[in-house]
C-alpha cells in the first residue's frame, strides 16, 4: 500500500475508515467481553484509493488459542462493510501488546478506571 494520498483522496475516504472502525468494533476477542478495536489490537489500519484496506494487528498474547478465528471475524467484517474492496491482515507480535494500549471504553468495561 504505497499509494500517497492527497488531502482531498483523505476527506473522501474518511466515512469508510470510519465504517470499518465501527465493523472491527463488533469483533471481539473470545476471551475478554472487548471488541479488538478498543483492545489496542489494531496497531495499523489504512485505505488506499481503490478501497483496499490493510490492518496490521496482534493479540494480547502470542500464543492465543483463537487467533485463527479471530482473524477471520476481522477480515470477513471488514469485508463486509459497504465500500470495501479487499482486506489484507498482517499478524505481528512486536510491539508487544500491553495495558497500555487499551481506550478508555476497554478500561472501563474491565473494572481498570
Amino acid at each position: 500500500m504505497s499509494d500517497v494520498l492527497t488531502a482531498e483522496d483523505v476527506r473522501e475516504l474518511a466515512p469508510l475508515y470510519d465504517a470499518v472502525v465501527l465493523a472491527l468494533k463488533q469483533v471481539y476477542d473470545p476471551e475478554i467481553p472487548v471488541n479488538v478495536y478498543d483492545l489496542g489490537l489494531i496497531y495499523e489500519l489504512n485505505i488506499n484509493k481503490e478501497h483496499e484496506v490493510y490492518i496490521k494487528m496482534t493479540f494480547t498474547a502470542p500464543n492465543c488459542p483463537m487467533a485463527d478465528e479471530v482473524i477471520a471475524e476481522v477480515k470477513r467484517s471488514v469485508e463486509l462493510t459497504p465500500g470495501v474492496k479487499s482486506c489484507e491482515i498482517e499478524l505481528v507480535f512486536e510491539p508487544v501488546w500491553d495495558t497500555s494500549l487499551l481506550s478508555d471504553e476497554a478500561r472501563v468495561t474491565l473494572g481498570m478506571d
